[in-house]
């Protein structure tokens, strides 16, 4: 419960706070913030939780942010009246610090903006309004702490050097900046659906906090687009089915074999829901159709999925991107349509694409055609290939069984 307070606690305070200093000043926000989670650890386990605990979070981070302007000589001018947006002394302002309801929504949208790289909008993202501390972006991406720190100091230093401020864009601009925010959103997502290594198959921070940040966003009239609810849809599907894809153990459970009785039913209705809103809209994306194919795998039993109707949508998908991601998708929905052999002939081309070459799912997926097709030494052959590439290691694990099944 401490850990998710001082995560929703962090963001709302970080993008309160960059609203009263401005863009530029978004170190200091995190820095007070920071400095307020700290002392709490000190307090609270002598003194006990407060009754508003996130007020309490509020008020040591104003006192502190305070204390800062007041000692330094850059702060005097913003004692003076020089803060942005609003024409009031950051003393004045701080005074009152009550978050507002979009405080979120703008940094989201500043993280994201045109300007930044995609991946240090992700890595601002995190660490700003998600409340992730450079170590657990640095875990969740596999990088080096100190790699992760330098990319956040290169994407704040182009906030300061773009004069990037704190603030919704112009309506004019808004379906280019939406688009990119909500791009930033689904690769955040998958980031923790389809972690490509490490020990966890699923990294779930990740994707609740893609979720939430989604959330923000359809409940904001501005932003609450079809293609916002369309993108919600996608997430609520995929990640109601989150509890199922491992086992108490920590084992990978394919698609067919999960207990579907162990998937978020309640988030899955809400998905529905976000899926049923996003077809106000004139403009079909390309989160619908995911979306819609999401929807088809939340069938009750396996039996059940509409294996034909998944084809088609994928079809329609391709006519947007020429994925090869989506190309190996749609394999395996022709295999279960076709057979086997039909989704290998689709599926082996792919083999040769440069972006797949270290594709660990590729192999896998040809593994699992080959045999289901009979042919036990092809099916081997390619479940070693999938092992020699990056993989998470309960996925490992699973594919060190199917190899053994198929040389037995």
């Amino acid at each position: 419960m401490v850990d998710t307070l001082f995560r929703e606690s962090a963001g709302r305070l970080v993008s309160t706070l960059t609203r009263v200093f401005g863009a530029h000043r978004i170190e200091l926000a995190e820095e007070v913030v920071q400095d307020a989670l700290l002392a709490a650890l000190q307090v609270w386990p002598y003194r006990g939780i407060p009754d508003n605990p996130a007020g309490w979070l509020t008020t040591v981070a104003r006192n502190r942010a305070l204390d800062r302007l007041r000692r330094e000589a850059q702060g005097e001018r913003l004692l003076a009246g020089s803060v942005e947006p609003r024409d009031v002394s950051a003393d004045t302002a701080l005074a009152h610090l009550d978050p507002m309801e979009d405080d979120q929504l703008r940094m989201v949208f500043l993280c994201c903006h045109p300007s930044l790289p995609s991946r240090g909008s992700i890595a601002l993202t995190l660490k700003t309004v998600g409340g992730f501390g450079v170590s657990e972006i640095a875990r969740a991406f596999l990088a080096k702490e100190s790699a992760v720190a330098q990319q956040l100091v290169r994407v704040k230093r182009q906030i300061k050097s773009g004069g990037l401020r704190f603030e919704m864009p112009p309506r004019d601009d808004l379906p280019e900046r939406l688009g990119r925010v909500l791009e930033v959103l689904y690769l955040l997502f998958n980031e923790g659906y389809g972690a490509s290594e490490g020990d966890q198959l699923i990294r779930q921070d990740l994707c609740w906090t893609a979720i939430r940040l989604c959330r923000l966003l359809v409940a904001e009239p501005m932003t609450a687009q079809p293609a916002s609810h369309a993108l919600l849809a996608l997430m609520l599907l995929q990640g109601s089915r989150l509890p199922g894809r491992t086992s108490d153990e920590g084992e990978l459970q394919p698609l067919a074999e999960q207990d579907r009785d162990r998937w978020n039913r309640s988030m899955m209705a809400e998905g529905f829901v976000a899926l049923d809103r996003s077809a106000t809209g004139q403009v079909e994306t390309a989160y619908h159709i995911e979306a819609a194919i999401a929807a088809c795998h939340a069938a009750s039993t396996p039996t059940e999925t509409n294996w034909g109707r998944i084809l088609e949508l994928y079809d329609r998908l391709l006519e947007r991107t020429a994925s090869p991601v989506v190309r190996l998708n749609r394999a395996v929905a022709l295999a279960h349509v076709a057979g086997a052999r039909a989704g290998i002939a689709a599926a082996d081309p792919l083999l040769r694409h440069p972006a797949m070459r270290r594709y660990a799912l590729l192999p896998a997926i040809l593994g699992d055609l080959w045999d289901k097709a009979g042919d036990r030494e092809r099916a081997a052959a390619s479940f070693r290939i999938a092992l020699q590439l990056p993989l998470t290691d309960p996925a490992r694990r699973f594919l060190l069984r199917r190899l053994t099944e198929t040389t037995q």
